[in-house]
């Protein structure tokens, strides 16, 4: 058969065919940037060739450069966002935006001295985001977890505005120390209440409930952890400014069943137990609803305004609030004002700071007023007003039982006769400097420094008027600071499917508390009330000063901490935790305690035998064991 191609022509077919070959098989490299829909460049994301094992991930600027073959197709992938796939094709240069995963937006935790993926997790963690938390609106965080979080219990103890529900983790634990879970705000122990944190402030709060998860706290956290982080502002978003407000009307809920006029005479004539049916101040047929004359409506309002923003390398983060609640009970109320802060900055390309500052000033009015003895008053009483309208004060005589000094405030206005005011400063302030350590992938070092201070001024008077017999004054005033320092070395690296985190923590801390408290008999005028009571008491035996109430407390904390965390393919988890905690409260030789804490997870979902199995979308096997200690005792 005779031959048809040439020479010529087979050289020119050779080019077609491999030619096309070459140019696939030709690597290049790739550069970019990642960034959500917001413009905001997203830090460490995955961007690997699809079917290999070659990628890379994001730098602090969403920054990418990765050399892959023309034809190649690159993945990006990032916690809380959707995956997505780009085809090359020769290009040099793809920027990605990625959209949120609303399914997956909450799947990141706080679990101490960092953060993890929820289906990683192998302690025990309930979280709640700061918009489902403002579902509820409330001055207070506690009444706005309030039976919304498993194994959290929390209990109204005290009716009086600003007051903090009774937060109890899966039980209680101790007869003599506290009970109170620690509360951690971005990252450092807290040193206030957390009824000092504004709920707006608030981006997500996570709590460890059980002994695995709440063993990286050691002697602190035998109660349970709650981890409360607040809002930062985004890198690259134009300044934006928000308000949100609310204003309310509380009424009450329930009145207690009482007797009424009729009911309580014929008592008393069963009983034969008063000679004098009635006394000069009741009435035959008189019916006087105290509860009616006690509890009014209240009032709660809240005001926040927030200002934040961005650079390409930095984030801030601005707001102030206020917060008012009135009581069912009269001149009984509670003010807040609150300013936050926080300022994020990247410099250069391993170097990173900031802060976080939380401040605020709280009014109480009214404390020691309650409603008790106005159940226990008898109904009797004709009028409680004279003809003239002004109340009266005589009903006050009544046999039965006097009525209480609180309640005569109701019908009574004593002016200077009467005062109950308390006041409180706090300032929880957080700095933080963190390095990436350059030629080794994943590794930094983090210092925070915390530097808190908290102080409280509380002020009581009740005149003669109010008393009846002789006036008493008290002052208490106490201060306390804080300082916390916290060196981090975190290692973070993902192999494949092999995901590994490995932390080392060593940290000191102090904390210095101071307490004044006077009191004092026979103020020669109300209108000195509780204000210079050395000089306005009659004679140096009506100034009393306890040696009990007056207090100076120095204690610390020195700690070191070891941390490993595998998964694989998200379906293997093991989690194994050593801390070592010296406190100064205890005794010599017994203040170092160490405390260990493993603990492992299967997802079950995730293996192939479940591909098929609908209406399981999540299956996870959890076992852990951990110790945790509580140090909370007194320091002396």
């Amino acid at each position: 058969m005779r031959n048809i191609f040439s020479k010529k022509s087979i050289r020119f077919l050779s080019f077609f065919l491999f030619v096309p070959l070459w140019l696939g098989a030709q690597n290049i490299t790739v550069t970019g940037k990642v960034t959500d829909k917001t413009g905001e460049s997203l830090i460490g994301v995955s961007v690997t060739e699809k079917g290999t094992t070659n990628g890379i991930a994001s730098d602090v600027d969403g920054n990418y450069s990765l050399t892959v073959p023309r034809n190649a197709t690159l993945n990006f992938s990032y916690v809380g966002y959707l995956p997505q796939s780009v085809s090359v094709e020769g290009k040099n240069q793809i920027n990605v935006v990625l959209q949120e995963d609303t399914k997956t937006l909450g799947e990141v935790v706080v679990i101490g001295y960092g953060t993890q993926r929820r289906e990683a997790v192998t302690g025990s963690v309930s979280s709640m985001q700061g918009n489902a938390l403002r579902d509820v609106q409330a001055g207070n965080v506690t009444n706005a977890l309030a039976g919304r979080l498993p194994g959290v219990v929390m209990t109204q103890t005290n009716s009086q505005p600003g007051k903090n529900m009774q937060i109890r983790i899966r039980g209680t634990r101790s007869l003599n120390a506290t009970n109170d879970p620690l509360v951690v705000l971005d990252g450092i122990p807290f040193a206030g209440s957390i009824g000092d944190i504004n709920p707006n402030d608030i981006k997500s709060i996570d709590i460890l409930k059980d002994a695995s998860a709440t063993a990286i706290y050691g002697s602190r956290g035998a109660n349970g952890v709650i981890m409360v982080t607040t809002y930062k502002g985004n890198m690259g978003e134009k300044a934006r400014v928000t308000y949100d407000g609310y204003y309310g009307v509380e009424t009450l809920f329930h009145r207690y069943p009482m007797m009424n006029g009729d009911q309580l005479s014929q008592l008393r004539i069963v009983a034969n137990s008063w000679p004098n049916q009635f006394t000069p101040d009741e009435a035959e047929g008189a019916n006087t609803d105290w509860q009616k004359e006690w509890y009014k409506d209240g009032m709660v309002t809240n005001h926040h305004i927030n200002v934040s923003g961005g650079t390409e390398k930095g984030s801030y983060n601005f707001g102030a609030g206020y917060y008012k609640q009135t009581s069912l009970s009269p001149d009984q109320d509670y003010s807040r004002f609150n300013l936050n802060g926080s300022i994020d900055q990247q410099i250069g390309k391993y170097i990173r700071v900031g802060f976080t500052s939380n401040s605020n000033y709280g009014i109480t009015n009214g404390q020691n007023i309650g409603s008790g003895q106005v159940l226990f008053t008898p109904p009797l009483v004709s009028s409680i007003y004279n003809a003239d309208g002004t109340p009266r004060s005589s009903y006050l005589d009544i046999k039965s039982g006097p009525l209480s000094l609180r309640s005569r405030a109701l019908f009574n206005s004593y002016g200077d006769a009467y005062a109950d005011n308390q006041k409180t400063f706090g300032t929880y302030n957080s700095l933080f400097g963190e390095v990436k350590i350059p030629g080794v992938d994943g590794l930094s070092y983090r210092i925070n420094v915390g530097l808190n201070y908290w102080a409280l001024n509380r002020g009581q008077y009740q005149g003669t008027a109010y008393t009846g017999g002789p006036s008493n004054a008290h002052w208490q005033q106490q201060n306390n600071t804080n300082w916390a320092v916290e060196n981090l070395l975190t290692y973070d690296k993902t192999f494949n499917k092999h995901h590994i985190n490995l932390t080392a923590l060593y940290s000191g801390e102090q904390t210095n508390q101071t307490q004044t408290q006077i009191d004092a008999t026979n103020v020669v005028a109300d209108f000195f009330q509780y204000y210079n009571l050395g000089q306005v008491a009659n004679s140096g035996t009506d100034v009393v000063v306890n040696p009990a109430n007056q207090y100076l407390k120095v204690f610390g904390l020195e700690s070191w901490m070891g941390r490993a965390m595998y998964d694989y393919d998200s379906r293997y988890m093991l989690s194994v935790s050593m801390r070592g905690d010296g406190s100064s409260r205890l005794a010599p030789g017994h203040q170092w305690h160490s405390y260990p804490a493993i603990s492992a997870g299967w997802n079950i979902a995730k293996e192939a035998f479940m591909k098929d199995v609908n209406g399981i979308d999540n299956l996870k096997l959890r076992i852990g064991w951990g110790q945790t200690s509580n140090q909370s005792i007194d320091p002396y």
